[in-house]
């Protein structure tokens, strides 16, 4: 009997790892490079591999290659809204939002973004949690930087789209 419950709890622990797994499927990945400095490497997940507008839930993670302090990302954050033309007044209440929300990033941590199927989207560092943004416009104008058509990356949107 012992022997049989411990197969059994193998059968279940496999069976948990496995959905686990299948929870999120990679779409692609992706290096920033700015001239020959290693910025940021990047990953698109989302629960089939594939991406569409629009699609929830999605999580995009960035492993930094170098220091970067929170002030510098919201800046940056910012500075690519503005080029795909999100207006200033939309901007102010999440940029605030993240300052407050963002770590000051040391070489090799992990900022990710999830955005579940209500549209929230959810920050974690390092895979702690640290915050979330309700406003479901948020999510998309934010993943957007990288993904959509206007960025200012357009080979690193296709390497995270998985086309490159």
């Amino acid at each position: 009997m012992k022997r049989r419950q411990g197969y059994l709890g193998l059968w279940v622990l496999l069976l948990l790892a496995g959905h686990a797994h299948a929870e999120w499927q990679m779409v692609g990945e992706a290096r920033l490079q700015f001239m020959f400095w290693d910025i940021y490497d990047s990953r698109l997940y989302s629960r089939d591999g594939r991406y569409t507008t629009q699609q929830r839930p999605l999580k995009l993670e960035i492993q930094y290659l170098r220091d970067i302090k929170s002030a510098a990302l919201v800046e940056n954050t910012g500075k690519e809204w503005d080029g795909l033309g999100v207006s200033p007044d939309l901007q102010q209440p999440w940029l605030d939002a993240l300052s407050g929300m963002w770590p000051d990033i040391r070489q090799y941590d992990v900022l990710a973004i999830e955005i579940n199927e209500q549209g929230e989207s959810l920050f974690s560092w390092n895979g702690k949690a640290i915050g979330r943004i309700g406003d479901p416009a948020f999510g998309q104008h934010f993943i957007d930087i990288w993904l959509s058509p206007g960025t200012s990356q357009p080979a690193l949107r296709l390497a995270l789209l998985g086309e490159q």
